[in-house]
């Protein structure tokens, strides 16, 4: 190989370990591809406000069911995955509030949402910690989560109070 191939070569190589990285960056850790894809090509906020608590939910039924029928392998490190991806999912979606207030976007579907979904999940989320069915296993990040959910629900709560209101058409 020639000297300028190389260097041409060793160019795309770079390039395509930046552009993975750079992929990698962007996807958020506890979404599969197919819900990124979800939130990336949702056309609103209260959409992905919508998705977001969907996966939330999802998390926490799916550590429920993994409370009640452990796996063979990698049971702890599920639990606290799942957790984390929980807590991950219930701050995007209050991130997202945030911002549709501050844009003053009309956000109060999802705000709604919010406010009623991280009310049960508390519930669920305090339930699992007066169980403390192998609690010391996930401890840190249940306490984790029942605070992140508590934030959410008085963040939606002044969010109330905040957002835009909608519009009123007046009858002619």
């Amino acid at each position: 190989m020639k000297y300028t191939q190389k260097i041409l070569l060793a160019s795309f190589v770079a390039l395509f370990f930046s552009s993975l990285a750079f992929a990698q960056a962007i996807q958020k850790d506890y979404l599969s591809n197919l819900e990124a894809d979800k939130i990336r090509d949702a056309e609103t906020p209260n959409e992905r406000i919508k998705l977001y608590i969907q996966f939330a939910d999802d998390r926490l039924k799916k550590f429920q069911y993994e409370l009640d029928h452990p796996s063979q392998t990698r049971h702890a490190e599920m639990l606290n995955y799942l957790m984390n991806s929980y807590i991950g999912c219930v701050d995007d979606a209050s991130d997202l509030i945030q911002e549709g207030i501050e844009k003053q976007q009309n956000i109060r579907a999802g705000i709604d949402l919010m406010y009623g979904k991280a009310k049960e999940f508390l519930e669920a989320l305090k339930k699992i910690s007066a169980d403390a069915k192998e609690i010391e296993i996930y401890k840190f990040n249940l306490d984790d989560a029942i605070e992140g959910t508590q934030e959410a629900i008085n963040d939606a709560e002044k969010a109330k109070k905040n957002v835009a209101p909608a519009p009123t058409r007046r009858k002619n």
